[in-house]
């Protein structure tokens, strides 16, 4: 008797996640959460009746190879004690189990028991979705099916059994009992299976075990670890697995720091598809793993090599060896391996060689390197993986406040009274995943004086758990010069601008540029949009440990000190000679944290003989400046008491001054100076005899919302300024002529400073300033006019003669005569200017700006301009265009071709902007529009979105569409909104995007040429045949309320498949909402060319609610079909629809997801970073799908 195998797969592994009360269940995340407990059964009594020819063969082989892929498994002659009754237990196993292996061989119909439990699996697999693989052994499904061979001679035999029986009673219940088996066979024959016949028993086997873990979305190697918050992350590398587009090999870096969880991600990950490749590997630890022993590297080239090829009996001593032998083991296989914390080029190219990959292939490599995966040898190759990135960031709030709560509670939220606590921990973690583990573990059952504790505990404890992992990158930093900037940026530099920072570090004598890009590749520096430096929480406190290791107990030997402890050695007068750099701003320590009196000695400098970096912000110090020390390369003293600088502060060596929010009332020798102080300032900044000037070395000068700063001169004694910043310098009147004499400035920031009577027109002299930001200086109050000037020549402005002397400088003209700025002369080889919030009308700009010819960002934000100033359109290497907030903006036409960014955005909801229009020749755009600015009628925004009323399409136009017998609808209103924007009246319109051409009115009835109808939400065809070609398609539908007085409905979505072609396209019109009548009709005219859809292919559409809570349902939907007239004309009436970009046939590239559908929709262009879940389309896709490539807008086709 042949064996019926019952398969009951259990996974030990998983046992942390079963309930208490539960042995068999095991809850998986959401969308995997079922019973996945199995178990292998055989039947010894009746093996080794008549199965003994399998039993110690196939079914032996099934056994090992299941055992050996960490599947529990159970022979029945193991587990029952022979003679018993089977049958009960039997039955319960089926009915415990996911799933079932039937091994149908010859002799299988010839056991009553086989054919029962073959019922009994059928009927599982009906009622409870039972996952049945039958197996053919040696026999055919056909005679399964039609009970020939041995199957009829054993069928024949049960039948013979019924006229043997005498019972009545007996004997119907053998038919019956026969009955079933016969459709029971009849079934399971008609199941997909598997053959043996032809082929090696061996690989057979393998196959059937990839195919039970595919089936049950299991890995054969891990559990699946529970991630809390990592949904998007799971999303977007699962997309990528799934994504076949590309031949070649496909590899993924997946970055971040210690901790941030890659490793959890990428086991997760590996459980879900290792069993779709022809072999697979995980490799864990690999940095570590290499450095720990000797033969450390020897171990994983094992390890992987045993993963994806025949274990070796051969012992492999040589490293290059064993790298030969896995390139010959990948270019066989498409394989799937992940090597995980990668610590070294030389770790890539031992592992993966160089002689490249199967086609298909996917490899995840994580490492806090960024640059490592493209340096190794695989890259060197004529042709390339394709390659891709993906850094992990912290948790959210809400996320991160589940994961601590899990750990420190069981549950997802907080207990009553340690809301406040926990959100204190969920701060200082700051969604570092590993940090909250630790934390809630570490806390479970802990009261909460003991959780008010843990913090502080945290912040002084150098070995914690978190610490150690951090701690890592930091060690595996390359050089002393990356770990001193990494210590500098940790005490001092985090917060500020990058650009600042380099310049006073590199005059520390640490080289920034390798060392930053260094930093911020291993995970330990991030540097925002704004070019701040920042850096993880978790990570400053980490570099902080190691400075505090320096004197654990002795701040002042510390090279740096910080915060408290730098008050406290202020205080207690004690520093010394180990010191670089110290900084204390009193605002930011806490008052009731200080005792007895804040006022701190100068003196308790004078030992700092080596300090370079002073901060000592609203910090309230007496006595004698020149106890200063003398080596300082940076001083900041925001809250500066004085209205001078005191002549004696040393400051030879200073690099950058920064004097914020000081009361300092001028700076620098002017004209406009006091005789009585010309003599005192002289000191101050030298004279041209001098071989030393006291600030021969700055080149950053901050005074920033100094508020009495009245008057700046003396800049031909600062040869080496770079950065001049006057920001909210509310009182500031005048800018010296001098500053002419600062040939290395780049960097000028006034604005605010909007009493600013003059500027220096020798600004325009300064070949080296790159960016001028002159936002808020109320520049309105004159008419701006720009040219270019030579030398001699004379400037006319409303009868004001202005002599020039500037040598081919770029002059901006400001008229009338009363005017504050009656020359604004700009530096010609601008790169940036900024003109934010200065009340600047159209009419405020020249005709021309060409002269900026290095011009690259203009910002014009916060005026009230209407259209685009000429001007700009002359500018011509500009680059990005912001115009964000300019709320009286109604066109843009024609902005330079070299565009790359474009910013319209604007929140007011006033539905000004009625007309953007390109050039052909335009570059791709990142563009940002805020969908409230556009207008809900008559408007056109080319590219993107064409509206006009019905009664001005011409009726040509309309003839092409197949649109007839519509002139109907020019008389009537209708009431439209997009987004949240409130309900408009307009005439009916006509709609035009993505090649798409819709309008929305009241009625009840469709067009008459509107011929194939259904009354369904879906309709399905096949495009009817004609000797012309089809151009394009109509579809209408018929959407009602079933509530008389609801007239308010959201647009659905139309989705339409060419299930021909493999072609999906879903369409979510511009309009979402609309107030009508009870009923009312959408028709649309879709454009398609041959590669889109010809006769004879077969369309399903079909009408989508967009939104669960709506009440409009669709009542009747029809197609029509358009063809050409086969003729020849002069002129496309649709040539220019035509020309746009992203259209049906053109570029979608950046509307496509993953899994192949095109998602048209407006939101994709106005909010092109957000991912197909944060847009809510993901559910109209397979799971896991993601826009397959990020969207530049380009308006035209060039």
């Amino acid at each position: 008797m042949e064996e019926a195998l019952v398969v009951r797969f259990r996974l030990p592994s998983l046992a942390v996640y079963l309930p208490s009360s539960l042995t068999l269940a095991i809850y998986l995340p959401a969308h995997l959460r079922s019973r996945c407990t199995f178990h292998l059964s055989s039947f010894a009594t009746q093996l080794r009746k008549a199965g003994d020819d399998t039993r110690h063969g196939f079914t032996n082989h099934l056994y090992n190879a299941l055992i050996h892929s960490n599947i529990t498994t159970f022979l029945d002659d193991e587990e029952i004690e022979t003679g018993e009754d089977l049958k009960p237990e039997l039955e319960s196993a089926i009915k415990a189990s996911r799933a079932s292996i039937i091994v149908l061989s010859k002799n299988y119909a010839t056991s009553t028991w086989c054919l029962d439990e073959l019922v009994l699996i059928l009927e599982q697999h009906k009622a409870c979705n039972h996952i049945v693989i039958p197996i053919f052994y040696h026999v055919e499904p056909a005679h399964v099916r039609k009970e020939k061979s041995s199957f009829g001679d054993a069928m024949a035999k049960h039948r013979q059994m019924i006229e043997a029986e005498t019972d009545a009673n007996n004997r119907s219940k053998l038919a019956q009992k026969i009955e079933k088996w016969n459709k029971a066979l009849i079934e399971v024959a008609d199941l997909k299976g598997n053959d043996v016949k032809d082929r090696l028993e061996v690989e057979f086997i393998d196959e059937i075990v990839k195919d039970i873990f595919r089936r049950l979305h299991i890995s054969s190697r891990f559990p699946l670890p529970q991630l809390i918050g990592m949904e998007d992350s799971i999303k977007f590398v699962n997309s990528w697995l799934k994504d076949a587009s590309s031949h070649t090999t496909n590899i993924l870096t997946i970055l971040g720091m210690g901790g941030i969880g890659k490793t959890s991600l990428t086991k997760y990950v590996y459980a879900l598809h290792s069993h779709e490749f022809d072999s697979c590997s995980f490799i864990e630890d690999i940095g570590r793993k290499f450095d720990e022993k000797s033969n450390g590297m020897l171990g994983v080239q094992g390890q992987l090599y045993n993963d994806i090829s025949k274990p070796s009996s051969v012992q492999v001593l040589d490293g290059s060896i064993y790298t030969s032998m896995i390139e010959n083991a990948l270019a066989r296989k498409k394989v799937f391996l992940v090597l995980d914390d990668i610590g070294s080029v030389d770790q890539l190219d031992v592992l993966l060689g160089s002689k490249g990959l199967h086609p298909g292939s996917k490899i995840i490599i994580t490492t806090r390197d960024a640059w490592l995966t493209k340096s190794c040898a695989l890259f060197k190759k004529n042709v390339k993986p394709k390659h891709a990135t993906y850094t992990l960031k912290g948790l959210f709030k809400t996320e991160s406040q589940k994961l601590l709560c899990f750990h420190a509670f069981m549950c997802n939220d907080p207990k009553a009274g340690y809301e406040e606590v926990s959100r204190k921990l969920v701060n200082y973690c700051e969604g570092h995943p590993m940090a909250l583990k630790i934390l809630g573990r570490s806390l479970h059952d802990r009261d909460i004086t003991y959780w008010e504790g843990y913090i502080d505990r945290l912040k002084k404890e150098n070995d914690s758990p978190i610490n150690t992992v951090l701690r890592m990158s930091f060690d595996s930093l390359p050089s002393d010069n990356d770990k001193e900037l990494f210590k500098h940026i940790a005490c001092i530099f985090v917060g500020m601008d990058i650009d600042f920072s380099v310049t006073i570090l590199e005059a520390c004598d640490i080289e920034t540029r390798s060392g930053i890009t260094n930093l911020i590749d291993r995970g330990l520096l991030s540097n925002r949009w704004n070019k701040e430096l920042t850096m993880h929480q978790l990570v400053q406190e980490m570099g902080r440990f190691v400075v505090r290791e320096e004197s654990l107990y002795k701040p002042w030997e510390r090279s740096r000190i910080w915060g408290h402890e730098s008050f406290k050695v202020l205080k207690d007068e004690k520093g010394t000679e180990n010191v670089l750099g110290l900084t204390l701003d009193m605002r930011m320590l806490e008052k009731e944290q200080l005792h007895g009196s804040i006022e701190l000695k100068i003196d308790a400098l004078s030992k700092m003989d080596r300090l370079m970096l002073l901060q000592l912000n609203y910090v309230q110090i007496t006595g004698s400046c020149k106890d200063f020390p003398k080596k300082l390369i940076w001083l900041s003293m925001h809250g500066f008491p004085l209205k001078y600088v005191p002549l004696n502060l040393p400051l030879e060596n200073v690099v950058a001054l920064d004097l914020s929010y000081s009361k300092i009332e001028s700076f620098g020798i002017s004209c406009s100076y006091p005789q009585r102080l010309l003599k005192r300032l002289k000191q101050l900044t030298g004279s041209c005899s001098k071989a030393k000037k006291l600030l021969g070395s700055l080149k950053i000068l901050n005074l920033s919302f100094c508020e009495q700063l009245s008057i700046l001169g003396g800049f031909d004694h600062l040869p080496k300024l770079e950065r001049l910043i006057l920001k909210g310098c509310i009182g500031l009147l005048e800018v010296c002529e001098s500053i002419e004499q600062c040939f290395e400035l780049v960097h000028i920031d006034l604005s605010y400073c909007d009493k600013l009577e003059k500027l220096p027109r020798s600004l325009g002299k300064l070949k080296k300033v790159k960016t001028l930001l002159l936002n808020g200086c109320y520049l309105s109050e004159s008419r701006i006019n720009v040219r270019d000037k030579k030398s001699s020549e004379i400037v006319k402005a409303n009868n004001i003669h202005i002599n020039t002397t500037t040598c081919s400088s770029t002059v901006i003209h400001a008229m009338p005569s009363y005017s504050k700025f009656s020359v604004i002369s700009l530096p010609r080889f601008l790169v940036s200017l900024s003109l934010k919030n200065n009340n600047l009308s159209t009419e405020s700009f020249p005709l021309d700006m060409s002269c900026l010819t290095m011009l690259k960002e203009l910002y014009l934000d916060e005026n009230p301009i209407v259209s685009l100033p000429s001007c700009v359109r002359t500018l011509p290497r500009l680059e990005t265009l912001s115009m964000r907030d300019c709320n009286m903006l109604t066109s843009v036409e024609h902005p330079p071709h070299t565009l790359t960014v474009m910013n319209l955005y604007s929140k007011p909801n006033k539905h000004l902007l009625r007309k953007v229009i390109f050039d052909p020749q335009m570059s791709p755009l990142k563009l940002s529009v805020g969908w409230r600015m556009m207008a809900p009628s008559s408007s056109e925004f080319e590219g993107m979105l064409k509206i006009q009323p019905m009664s001005g399409v011409e009726e040509k136009l309309l003839h092409c569409l197949g649109w007839t017998k519509v002139d109907f609808l020019n008389r009537r209103l209708v009431v439209t909104s997009t987004g949240n924007a409130t309900l408009k009246e307009s005439e009916i319109q006509m709609y035009y995007e993505f090649g798409i051409f819709s309008t929305i009115y009241e009625g009840e009835e469709m067009p008459d040429w509107i011929m194939d109808k259904s009354m369904e939400p879906s309709i399905s065809f096949t495009v009817p045949s004609s000797p012309n070609n089809l151009i394009g398609l109509n579809f209408c539908c018929l959407l009602t309320s079933p509530f008389p007085y609801y007239k308010f409905f959201y647009l659905p979505l139309i989705k339409i498949s060419n299930i021909t072609k493999n072609l999906t396209w879903i369409y979510d019109h511009y309009i979402e909402k609309v107030n009508i009548g009870g009923k009312f009709l959408t028709l649309s005219h879709w454009m398609f060319g041959m590669n889109e859809m010809v006769c004879g292919d077969h369309v399903n559409i079909t009408i989508l609610r967009e939104r669960p809570d709506d009440f409009a349902y669709t009542k009747e939907c029809g197609v029509s079909f358009v063809y050409d007239d086969g003729e020849e004309k002069e002129e496309d009436l649709l040539g220019y629809y035509k020309s746009w970009n992203h259209i049906i046939g053109g570029d979608l590239i950046g509307f496509q997801s993953t899994t192949g559908e095109y998602i048209l929709s407006k939101w994709r262009i106005l909010l092109p970073n957000l991912e197909m879940d944060q847009l809510s389309y993901g559910y109209l896709c397979e799971e896991g799908a993601n826009f397959k490539d990020k969207l530049y807008f380009k308006a035209l086709v060039s």
